[in-house]
């Protein structure tokens, strides 16, 4: 009986004596999941400040040395990040030739042509309907990811990017402004080349990390636009420092941070998934409009935004086993 009382007692102080008592639980540590829904968020918030930023850029630089100044401020931040993390050993995983075309091809096609054709279809269409047109790319990236990466087509994916697609639509029929088929076709080729990047970027985060490959892209981009830099420099001399700053501005955020978050989230999670969460820029892009510029969203700006924000939601949702 005496054995068993002390048996008794001991599992009802088990830390009685000279032990510490047990500490409080540690606090859950985000899943890797989270941490990718974390930073596509960042992606999507900086990438919508891109549109109030070129709003004042453009109507200083041209669309190339634009584009230009704008991975080159990218290349030289992602270097020092890249020396002061790595030191010597900037590139830690040896890549192949392959993976080094492919990186090339990122670089070309998203951070170089991408940027141009943007930045001169919105010299030719107004931003409502640049937002419509590029923003088919996210369902033609959930196509080319279920074609070519395996992702396959799911119903939630495809239904939750045609809604937000049509949020992106009503959201254009609030803008004004002049129209014309080089305008559409610039932004068409914008939203094209953005998927290419895109499904290209997802191969080659197989064998390396997101940080590295978006560096490596950018110092790509930076080199082709190269031949611009004259123009560059011309137009540079008649900026306004509002103008530079805001230049300077799209290379640090929504460029060398926004395409790190981006290319770690895209490691993280499938292409489809992942673009599908970029229906949202546009309605942010319009509630910082209307923080920052003082600019009044319209009615179909905002049932445009809410229903982008369904089209997401509905995306993301996974089939129950």
């Amino acid at each position: 009986m005496e054995i068993r009382a002390c048996a008794v007692e001991s599992r009802a102080a088990p830390w009685q004596g000279d032990a510490d008592p047990p500490g409080p639980p540690a606090a859950p540590r985000l899943t890797e999941s989270r941490k990718a829904a974390v930073a596509a968020a960042v992606t999507v918030v900086l990438w919508a400040s891109a549109f109030v930023a070129i709003r004042d850029v453009g109507h200083t630089l041209s669309a190339a040395p634009q584009a230009l100044i704008r991975l080159a401020v990218a290349s030289v931040a992602l270097t020092a990040i890249v020396v002061a993390t790595r030191g010597r050993r900037v590139i830690p995983v040896p890549l192949s030739r392959r993976t080094f075309g492919l990186i090339t091809a990122c670089g070309v096609l998203w951070l170089a042509g991408y940027t141009v054709a943007l930045n001169a279809g919105e010299q030719h269409v107004d931003a409502g309907t640049a937002a419509l047109l590029v923003n088919v790319a996210p369902l033609l990236i959930a196509f080319g990811a279920g074609l070519f990466l395996g992702e396959g087509f799911p119903r939630a994916l495809i239904a939750g990017s045609l809604v937000g697609l049509s949020g992106v639509a009503i959201i254009s029929l609030g803008s004004s402004g002049d129209r014309d088929w080089l305008g559409v076709a610039l932004c068409l080729l914008a939203a094209v080349l953005f998927s290419a990047g895109a499904l290209i970027q997802k191969v080659v985060l197989r064998v390396t990390d997101g940080l590295t490959t978006t560096w490596l892209a950018c110092l790509v981009g930076t080199a082709v636009l190269l031949p611009w830099t004259p123009q560059l420099v011309s137009e540079l001399a008649d900026a306004s420092l509002r103008a530079i700053l805001a230049a300077v501005y799209l290379g640090l955020f929504p460029t060398a941070i926004g395409f790190t978050t981006w290319a770690y989230a895209l490691k993280r999670m499938d292409a489809g998934r992942l673009s599908a969460t970029t229906y949202v820029v546009p309605t942010v892009s319009v509630l910082m409009s209307w923080a920052l510029l003082s600019e009044v969203p319209t009615e179909f700006g905002l049932i445009g935004g809410a229903i982008s924000l369904v089209g997401v939601a509905i995306s993301r949702r996974r089939r129950r086993a």
